[in-house]
């Protein structure tokens, strides 16, 4: 009497594995935060560059959804979020009359306060921290306004290398366009109306930015950061960073 057949066992359903950070080579670019144990940062700092009207805010939107949604806990820095003096830096940039000395102290400690009351703890507990534009930004600013790169990294030696740094170029007559389509009107600093290039704000700013875009371009073979081509439907660009950030969760890509 044949043997009744046995059913077929299905193979068990793998849920795909969620890539976590595992620990890298820690560093800071200079002297760095005292006291700070680098090989307990576990987490994760991603930075997205570029100038207002770029997309950034859009996309770090969409990296924060994306990496929630597969499981990773996220917190999110960027300029004039300081507790301690983003309030005070709002305030005087509103008279229009910083000098460059003084805006730079300003930005550099807005961000110092952050890197030591958010970042640092953050990557301490595992987590993935967005920074809507670092370090990068703020030096890009002040070499356009001639101030001394030796003296800009000393003092922004305190910074942690990040895993991995986006630049979204995006052309000035795109800035503008998007600029105007969002807020109607141009900032002042943003158009690099201190520095003396036009009378005209619309010219001051296209002439402004292709100046920040020309000092990244050269930031980039300092820093080695990857520039991503801004002009192109967000969908894209959103495509393209969480693949490049895929690599970085499977190691496959260190610090920059």
């Amino acid at each position: 009497m044949p043997k009744p057949k046995q059913p077929r066992r299905r193979a068990p359903l793998v849920a795909e594995p969620i890539p976590v950070p595992s620990p890298g080579q820690r560093r800071f670019y200079g002297q760095g935060v005292p006291n700070i144990d680098v090989s307990l940062l576990s987490g994760r700092l991603i930075v997205v560059e570029g100038a207002d009207g770029s997309g950034r805010s859009t996309q770090i939107a969409r990296l924060v959804r994306w990496l929630e949604a597969r499981g990773h806990a996220t917190t999110q820095v960027g300029l004039k979020r300081s507790m301690l003096v983003a309030e005070e830096l709002d305030a005087a940039k509103g008279g229009n009359i910083l000098s460059h000395t003084t805006m730079s102290l300003f930005y550099a400690t807005d961000f110092a306060d952050q890197l030591e009351n958010t970042i640092l703890p953050a990557l301490r507990a595992g987590f993935m921290v967005l920074a809507d534009r670092y370090i990068y930004t703020l030096m890009a600013r002040d070499l356009v306004r001639g101030m001394d790169e030796a003296w800009l990294r000393n003092l922004y030696g305190i910074a942690l290398v990040p895993d991995a740094v986006f630049y979204l170029r995006v052309s000035p007559e795109q800035l503008v366009q998007r600029t105007f389509a969002k807020k109607h009107v141009l900032d002042y600093w943003e158009s690099g109306m201190d520095l003396g290039l036009s009378r005209d704000m619309f010219d001051s700013f296209l002439k402004y930015q292709g100046m920040i875009a020309e000092t990244f371009q050269r930031l980039q073979g300092i820093y080695d950061f990857e520039i991503i081509d801004g002009d192109r439907p967000a969908e894209e660009v959103s495509g393209e960073l969480q693949q490049k950030i895929e690599a970085v969760l499977r190691g496959s890509v260190g610090g920059t």
